[in-house]
């Protein structure tokens, strides 16, 4: 594919109508809502728990892990079922998980182990959410739409990951540790309003009366992922380049707020800057599309989004680390600010419509499971080594990571 057609590329400029725009609202409020908490339990776990590096990364590792397995039954319940329904109980969820972290601070009762089960709670939910939303917007949204609208979600998330996390900081510091918590949990109190309130009908899904649950079901995400020519190879890029990158994730912390002494602030500020080029690689996507095609935005984004993280390990004290980390991560997240929508979109418009929700389950519970392993794996050789090397090592494994993206047309 090398153009799109003409109304795909207007489709960027006109509105795709009030229930997407209610959606995207929703959408807009939980994800200022979850940056402005960016980092929120690693913190919390260092500065108010007295954690180690074993320990930060086991909190980052287990809640996925187990919520990865929680949420693997969760995919054929979210297929057989109204779709709008399951993201309003998924973010009713998440509010009350997210909630009982600042009522258990206050009354003194707040440990470690309440960190790991709202994790696994809060992971679980994330995957049945981004099953039913995905599944959702497909039949929301015209097909030659679809690409924009994606664009939009990641235009609006690298904006609230820009403004978030210095506020964040700023009111950790401000306020205290768990206020962040707060904030990212009422966002999902008005996300639930909002999706809540956009109304209109939904077709019943298949099977609704049917048998609860087989045992095929189960798997059939995975089935079809791995017997599809090119959704199998991006299947496996993009769930070890999203481990290698979030792996080193907590160790990067303990680097910056423990051994080189950044601020709450400063370690917001690094993360929050280099988010404009997610937000310009995300407006960019459909432009591009249509310019080059699929294949070719894919292969040049997945490959140069590999190249950045390695130099993490050398960042140094002061403004010259902080530079050196901005503009790193800058690099990284322009390509996936691009990768990403045009990835979602080929998703939407090759999987199976009938197995959509299973596929996209099976897809977030794989990126989950293997964020974890890899962070807990990371979390022992940091413990055996130190946390520079353990990042030295997530971005040597990265530069290979491009080899696994298909060489073949994506159309």
């Amino acid at each position: 594919m090398t153009t799109a057609p003409p109304h795909q590329q207007a489709g960027a400029r006109r509105s795709l109508g009030p229930r997407f725009a209610r959606l995207w609202a929703a959408y807009a409020v939980s994800t200022y809502g979850t940056w402005l908490g960016f980092g929120a339990f690693p913190l919390i776990a260092v500065l108010v728990l007295d954690s180690g590096p074993a320990q930060v990364a086991a909190l980052a590792a287990a809640g996925r892990a187990v919520g990865a397995l929680v949420a693997v039954p969760l995919g054929p319940w979210v297929e057989f079922r109204r779709k709008r329904p399951v993201m309003v109980a998924m973010d009713l969820t998440r509010f009350a998980a997210l909630m009982s972290v600042p009522v258990a601070f206050a009354l003194g009762w707040l440990g470690f182990a309440q960190l790991l089960v709202v994790s696994v709670v809060v992971a679980a939910a994330d995957i049945a959410f981004r099953a039913a939303s995905g599944a959702y917007l497909r039949g929301l949204v015209p097909p030659e739409h679809l690409l924009v609208a994606n664009g939009r979600f990641e235009s609006t998330m690298w904006s609230a990951s820009m403004i978030g996390p210095p506020l964040g900081g700023a009111a950790i510091g401000v306020l205290g540790p768990v206020t962040t918590v707060m904030a990212d949990a009422v966002s999902y109190l008005l996300s639930a309003l909002g999706i809540r309130s956009i109304g209109g009908t939904e077709p019943k899904p298949p099977r609704a009366a049917g048998p609860r649950l087989r045992a095929s079901d189960l798997f059939e995400g995975w089935s079809h992922i791995l017997a599809h020519p090119t959704l199998r190879p991006l299947f496996l890029n993009t769930i070890v380049v999203n481990g290698l990158i979030m792996a080193p994730e907590p160790l990067l912390a303990l680097l910056l707020l423990r051994e080189l002494g950044f601020s709450p602030w400063q370690y917001g500020l690094v993360f929050a800057a280099p988010c404009l080029g997610g937000l310009v690689g995300a407006r960019l996507a459909h432009r591009l599309v249509a310019r080059y095609g699929q294949r070719t935005v894919l292969l040049t984004a997945g490959t140069l989004r590999a190249i950045w993280p390695l130099g993490l390990a050398f960042v140094q004290p002061g403004i010259p680390g902080m530079m050196l980390v901005i503009t790193l991560q800058f690099g990284l997240v322009t390509c996936c600010g691009l990768f990403n929508p045009v990835l979602a979109t080929y998703r939407l418009q090759h999987a199976d419509p009938d197995r959509l929700a299973r596929t996209l389950a099976a897809w977030s519970v794989s990126t989950s499971a293997t964020i974890a392993s890899l962070t807990a794996a990371w979390g022992l050789l940091a413990a055996f080594t130190n946390p520079r090397i353990a990042i030295a090592a997530a971005g040597v494994l990265l530069l290979a990571t491009p080899l696994l993206l298909p060489r073949t047309s994506t159309r």
